[in-house]
């Protein structure tokens, strides 16, 4: 399993001391969360894309590239990329780099996202977001695959000998994460290639989550990339903690209440009670983390986001510690305990480059 957290990279004034951090104050912020979830022992740092206020991520790669520079160990991923509105040349362009400057520590999770008026910003047209996915996606794996790409679509303009430059790290594409809250259109395009369902279910009860993650495995098995238990899956998550349980409701009620997302709708108890939102002590978290297996199976990221709402950097520094110090390694322990054999690990640029290497193998051996 592999545990980190996810940012919005939301511009929210803060409700409790009506204080509203400048956009370089948000970014700024941003480096200080990433830096943290590497000390405090996470996986994986990852950051949305948007293109319009209150938002700050409309450069991902950039914001990778300067936090792979500040760290060492932690995967750099996003959450999403817009692979409707952004020309598939370019996002085969800037992961190929960030890859190079990170060591490999590279993967990207693309969406449609949440915003409708970017695509008229880019040239698109909504009502064709799932065939802009769909062929966006094909020229991407093409251009990380193949040396020189001959291409004609419908959405940009043809491509004659194009060749990527500069190539994927070691020749090994990132690995490719799928992200959708509600499309089953998505899990099957993940299923269809093997790549990596990312299931955001922070707005959504379980019994949505478990639908759209039960059609990916069994769309995963059908094309023929192994068991439905050996699909790669990811959830989100949304925590606020505080060591007594009261205290984290407290404190948390007046950035859930007037959060741009979901403030002025349910409450925060109905929230709870409904969707992955855990507000409470750490082992509340655990407990609550732990039951998305009953309905997902075993899984590979588990991302919490902790960031949003105009908390203060120092708010979500103290829950970084207490996600290191107190629920993930548990985390780790309970979910490892009677996890089936044959259960992939989360993917890295080392386990595909392995894995390339073993079916290289495996050819030359069945070649003589």
């Amino acid at each position: 399993m592999q545990f980190g957290i996810f940012t919005v990279g939301d511009v929210t004034t803060d409700p409790t001391t009506g204080h509203t951090p400048t956009e370089a104050e948000r970014i700024r912020a941003t480096v200080a969360i990433a830096r943290k979830a590497e000390e405090v022992g996470l996986d994986v740092f990852a950051t949305g894309e948007h293109h319009n206020p209150p938002f700050v991520p409309s450069s991902p790669t950039t914001l990778l590239a300067y936090v792979a520079a500040q760290t060492e160990r932690i995967i750099l991923s996003t959450s999403t990329t817009l692979i409707t509105t952004s020309d598939p040349v370019k996002i085969a362009e800037d992961f190929s780099v960030l890859q190079h400057l990170s060591g490999g520590r590279t993967d990207v999770m693309l969406g449609r996202g949440n915003t409708g008026p970017v695509y008229p910003w880019f040239g698109q047209d909504i009502r064709q977001a799932i065939p802009l996915t769909v062929e966006n996606y094909g020229l991407l794996r093409r251009l990380w695959r193949e040396e020189t790409v001959d291409w004609e679509g419908r959405f940009r303009s043809a491509l004659q000998g194009f060749t990527l430059a500069p190539r994927p790290l070691d020749d090994v594409p990132p690995f490719v994460w799928h992200a959708s809250i509600r499309t089953p259109e998505i899990a099957e395009l993940a299923a269809y290639f093997g790549d990596g369902f990312f299931a955001n279910h922070i707005f959504w009860p379980a019994s949505h989550t478990r639908e759209l993650v039960g059609l990916y495995r069994r769309r995963f098995a059908h094309y023929g990339h192994g068991t439905p238990e050996q699909a790669v899956v990811g959830l989100g998550g949304q925590v606020f903690m505080r060591p007594d349980s009261q205290d984290a409701v407290n404190e948390f009620r007046p950035y859930f209440d007037n959060a741009p997302v979901y403030g002025h709708g349910p409450s925060l108890e109905e929230f709870t009670r409904q969707t992955p939102l855990t507000v409470g002590s750490p082992a509340e978290v655990i407990e609550k983390t732990l039951g998305f297996r009953e309905y997902v199976g075993d899984y590979q990221r588990q991302l919490f986001l902790i960031d949003h709402a105009g908390l203060p950097v120092k708010t979500v520094l103290e829950q970084l510690d207490l996600l290191g110090e107190e629920v993930v390694p548990v985390l780790r322990r309970e979910f490892a305990r009677d996890r089936p054999a044959g259960t992939p690990a989360g993917p890295t640029h080392a386990s595909l480059l392995r894995a390339r290497e073993d079916a290289t193998d495996e050819g030359e051996a069945e070649a003589r």
